[in-house]
């Protein structure tokens, strides 16, 4: 009997990146350049896209967004197999300093908002495909990325859980997320403010049959 042949992220998630990873600040890291060529050396056909914010009404667009604040960046990644399997992630990386502080939104500069596309490549190509997933682990995050990441995903398990209650209960927590920022066209992943997530979980763990 044919062995079976592995799917994408366990093929990516074993292998061993220990030689390539960086480290800077105290930080550990994968170069994009090191990630891009392990992935597309099995994948050739991966796609990734940055998604812009549309700045003005005639839609001009810029590689980053912001809230007046702070700023982000967007990255859609796609990976996909000669036998048709795909593993498709959607990220977001705040725009940081070399001392991993988030950039006043009027200091972002265009070389901040590259360097931060591609450590969120980085970070898409890990969700997606695995590959380096494990840098990500607990504090080898910086701190303010881990929590957003953290309250993102309690805020989906929120949903599910709440979601399966009723359909009263499905249609508030479409209301509280859409809500919540209007931005992020309802999905708790592509919200970046933690003060924001933190609502939102409140007010989903508030969520009755």
């Amino acid at each position: 009997m044919a062995e079976k042949k592995k799917g994408i992220f366990a093929t990516l998630s074993a292998i061993n990146t220990a030689d390539k990873v960086k480290e800077k600040n105290g930080l550990k890291y994968l170069p994009w350049s090191s990630a891009i060529q392990i992935v597309k050396g099995i994948y050739p056909n991966t796609t990734f896209e940055v998604v812009p914010q549309i700045m003005d009404d005639k839609g001009n667009t810029r590689p980053w967004h912001d809230d007046g604040k702070t700023g982000w960046v967007e990255v859609i990644v796609k990976i996909q197999s000669d036998d048709g399997e795909v593993c498709e992630a959607r990220e977001m990386l705040s725009i940081m300093n070399f001392k991993n502080q988030s950039i006043p939104s009027k200091d972002i500069t265009s070389v901040d908002a590259n360097n931060s596309i591609k450590r969120c490549l980085c970070k898409a190509l890990a969700i997606a495909g695995g590959i380096g997933l494990y840098i990500y682990e607990g504090e080898e995050l910086p701190d303010e990325v881990a929590t957003v990441i953290k309250l993102q995903n309690e805020c989906m398990n929120l949903i599910k859980k709440k979601c399966e209650l009723s359909e009263k209960a499905k249609e508030k927590v479409g209301e509280l997320c859409k809500a919540a920022d209007a931005d992020a066209n309802g999905d708790p992943r592509l919200i970046n403010d933690i003060d924001t997530l933190t609502t939102l979980k409140k007010q989903l763990m508030a969520v009755r049959k």
